[in-house]
């Protein structure tokens, strides 16, 4: 039996993990959880599995879930914070951290879960983005083991497996195209959020989903891509495929091009990081090749589409260039969902955050942790002063 903890458990990809382990509990134990805010339905989730550990990171909600686990003489241990995360990720009997937090609060945990030479079914893109350096060189260093969720690096790891990786020509990376697949930039001036927020395939959270809309959700992709699997931006290829059935390609030196199909559904890439090597059954539809009419495929509109060009900039530039760029992404797309911004002003915003800071190289974890705070904090002065 695996024991498992998710940090992230209200999110999507935490609560889809849950219907994995629920369905399964003579295979996964799930030691521990962790939430923000949402205390009611951790609440749920104590009920359910009973883990010997939750953290909150919000004061309130710990306050509130303190008393109820009181209240109702439940056994599971409350921690609170960036410490809580960071201590069980560290469980020595922890056998899989599922990390699906949103936001560079998923950073520190991850690192002290490789630190114990663990295994992390990676959701969380700011992670790899900001720090990938230094997270790569970690799990060479303590023989750490990332397994990627994202349906399209999962499906990349999946068509590398039993090839050589020297034999690769380039990383094909499928895009649904969001929203706004096929409009201008003109169409794009008054877009509201109600119609970013309706994505035609994923059901996600607010700001992965706005991230899609943007394609900023793919460029950061781009950037993990390239430290998952150590292959030069030059070598991934962004390709719209509106239908979402092909998760993402290899091409390899031979001309031969390997791909990952299925219907959109991120339980397949859960499922398969949680029992990597093996395959087990999973409760989802299975795909009907021949109920499929066309599959399409189309370039990416990199001036509409300007957070995607500008991932492609700062992933080139290397250093911590891909980190200013996720925390003015993250201030931005914030500031649009509290009508601050427009919808276009996010790329915009993020783009005078690359020009604003000096590029530079980073050692620690602290010093990425740092720039982060930097560069939200003069976005949002920004804004402000506008």
């Amino acid at each position: 039996m695996k024991n498992i903890a998710i940090i992230g458990a209200t999110g999507s990809i935490g609560t889809q993990t849950l219907d994995i382990l629920k369905y399964s509990k003579d295979e996964y134990n799930l030691i521990a959880v962790s939430a923000n805010k949402n205390y009611k339905k951790l609440i749920q989730i104590i009920n359910t599995f009973n883990p010997r550990l939750a953290v909150l990171t919000d004061m309130d909600a710990y306050l509130k879930l303190k008393c109820y686990l009181k209240d109702n003489n439940l056994e599971t241990e409350l921690l609170y914070g960036i410490e809580g995360l960071c201590f069980i990720a560290s469980l020595e009997e922890l056998d899989i951290l599922v990390s699906s937090v949103v936001g560079m609060i998923g950073l520190l945990p991850t690192l002290k879960a490789i630190e114990k030479g663990k295994t992390i079914a990676l959701a969380n893109k700011e992670t790899l983005v900001s720090a990938g350096d230094l997270v790569m060189s970690m799990v060479k260093k303590y023989n750490g083991v990332l397994l990627p969720v994202d349906s399209e690096h999962s499906a990349i790891f999946q068509c590398l497996q039993g090839n050589f990786m020297n034999g690769i020509n380039k990383i094909l990376l499928t895009a649904s195209g969001g929203p706004f697949r096929g409009k201008s930039y003109k169409d794009l001036l008054n877009v509201g959020i109600e119609e970013a927020l309706n994505h035609p395939k994923w059901k996600m959270g607010s700001k992965i989903t706005i991230d899609s809309a943007t394609m900023m959700n793919k460029g950061l992709e781009v950037i993990e891509a390239h430290h998952l699997f150590n292959v030069s931006y030059d070598q991934i290829e962004v390709i719209v495929h509106p239908e979402s059935i092909i998760h993402s390609m290899v091409e390899y030196e031979d001309g031969a091009v390997i791909a990952q199909l299925s219907n959109p559904d991120m339980k397949i890439p859960i499922q398969y990081a949680l029992n990597y090597p093996l395959r087990k059954y999973c409760r989802v539809p299975k795909l009907d090749i021949t109920s499929l009419n066309k599959l399409t495929f189309e370039k990416p509109d990199f001036h509409t589409f300007k957070p995607l060009k500008l991932a492609y900039q700062a992933g080139r530039e290397g250093k911590n260039a891909p980190a200013i760029l996720n925390a003015a992404n993250e201030a931005a797309v914030e500031l649009f969902l509290n009508k601050k911004i427009s919808f276009l002003d996010i790329g915009d915003t993020i783009e005078a955050a690359l020009n604003k800071f000096e590029i530079s190289s980073y050692t620690t974890a602290e010093e990425i942790i740092n720039i982060d705070e930097k560069v939200k904090k003069y976005v949002n002065e920004k804004i402000l002063k506008e």
